[in-house]
């Protein structure tokens, strides 16, 4: 898609600093998850260990209900004024928010307040986030030389998995160090601080950002009447949904092996790692292989193979309960399942410049709140409800196979193929 104003395009560095900024935005949103039974335990005390956690998974999902209005409120303010101002103001929502809940009291201390604070930080969190991804991703797109979108865009994707990497070193080092009361007591609120501490540095990197989406292209638009590509935004909604139940699936298996398979907390941790290590390695190889074959086949084989694998390695983790099964079944999930972050460069190409923030953070953000924010409680209640420990296989799979689905309808859209098909 040509752009209509020619401009010195960003620099490798700010590049750079918006993926370091987005990483710091996902640990803050998603450290929760890690420490979902410890919080639990903290604010939404019972005699039940399994209502204390699902409490706690509840408050996880609330934050993702309010990742939609985030994304309208952001994603259009990032269209009408510009990426840079957006990512700035998502950002000092979600420093606000990773304060108060780091520094809110326990319910033993202040009552039925301490979990109302906490759903409020959660919901401030998902304001920040849900408005963060669109502009994020359209700078990142919009960067990009023609030839490399595909991996500069699939960089939004590489900066969780450094979110949930940092996430993971921080959980094992505090279960190494800690034990279970004193884990319980402070040691997930050093997680949060630790977040909270570095977030003015990544605020003062984005400061320095250009803007992507400058005035006199903003004015161009202003009376354009672009047809909306809803067929794409469909399909991606349904594809997001199926990719970020595959993620926050993936990203249990700390719960999963502490609370049902009764593993060592630290060896549980070692498995969010994992996991952020193949996020890294393999979201950003998938853009880069896309860039050169074609958006689709990056989408669908490996989504095809990932299905293929989802049954027996829960299998072989419920059998063998050890860490070396836990953590090459969680690497080879993760590997797989994120090289379909492919489907958003897809969505990043066919959305028009002028719509793209809004577009992309209202599309990423319904589906993930949808299906992310319940995924982690669903999965837990099939667990307790059914006494199968490979309830979350079989959620996982039939998840899978709709994504599979809308991958193979999305349009190829990578500028390789679309000009080697327009060659007579």
């Amino acid at each position: 898609m040509a752009e209509s104003i020619a401009t010195a395009p960003p620099l490798k560095r700010h590049v750079a600093a918006v993926v370091i900024g987005n990483a710091l935005e996902f640990y803050d949103f998603t450290t929760y998850a890690y420490f979902a039974a410890q919080i639990g335990r903290t604010f939404f005390p019972s005699q039940s260990p399994f209502v204390s956690l699902m409490a706690s998974l509840a408050a996880f999902g609330i934050g993702f209900a309010a990742r939609p209005v985030g994304a309208i409120v952001f994603g259009r303010y990032g269209d009408r004024v510009g990426r840079k101002p957006a990512m700035l103001l998502c950002f000092v929502l979600m420093g606000a928010a990773i304060l108060l809940l780091a520094l809110t009291p326990s319910y033993a201390a202040i009552g039925i307040a301490a979990p109302a604070i906490v759903v409020v930080a959660r919901l401030l969190q998902g304001l920040a986030v849900g408005g963060d991804v669109g502009p994020t991703t359209a700078f990142l797109f919009e960067a990009a030389p023609e030839n490399r979108r595909g991996f500069y865009t699939a960089l939004q994707y590489s900066s969780q998995g450094a979110s949930t990497l940092a996430g993971g070193i921080v959980g094992v080092t505090l279960s190494s160090l800690l034990d279970a009361q004193a884990l319980t007591d402070y040691g997930w609120r050093i997680a949060f601080l630790l977040g909270a501490v570095i977030l003015p540095i990544g605020f003062i990197i984005r400061r320095a950002l250009p803007e992507t989406f400058h005035e006199a292209e903003r004015a161009q638009v202003v009376a354009k009447t672009a047809t909306v590509p809803w067929r794409v935004i469909i399909l991606g909604f349904f594809m997001l949904g199926s990719t970020t139940i595959g993620f926050y699936v993936t990203a249990f298996m700390t719960t999963f092996a502490s609370t049902v398979l009764h593993m060592k907390t630290n060896v549980s941790f070692g498995a969010t790692l994992v996991f952020g290590v193949a996020n890294i390695v393999f979201s950003a190889l998938s853009g880069i292989l896309s860039d050169k074959y074609g958006r689709k086949p990056l989408m669908v084989w490996p989504r095809v193979a990932f299905a293929l694998v989802i049954l027996p390695v829960f299998f072989l983790i419920i059998r063998n309960h050890d860490a070396v099964t836990l953590l090459s079944a969680t690497f080879v999930l993760g590997a797989l399942g994120q090289m379909a972050v492919v489907g958003f460069v897809t969505m990043s190409e066919a959305i028009p410049k002028h719509m793209r923030s809004a577009g992309l953070a209202i599309t990423y953000a319904s589906a993930i709140s949808i299906f992310g924010g319940s995924a982690q409680f669903n999965i837990a209640w099939l667990i307790h409800t059914t006494g199968n420990p490979m309830a979350p296989a079989y959620y996982l799979l039939t998840a899978t196979i709709v994504g599979i689905v809308a991958m193979a309808l999305m349009p190829e859209t990578a500028p390789v193929i679309l000009k080697r098909e327009a060659v007579p």
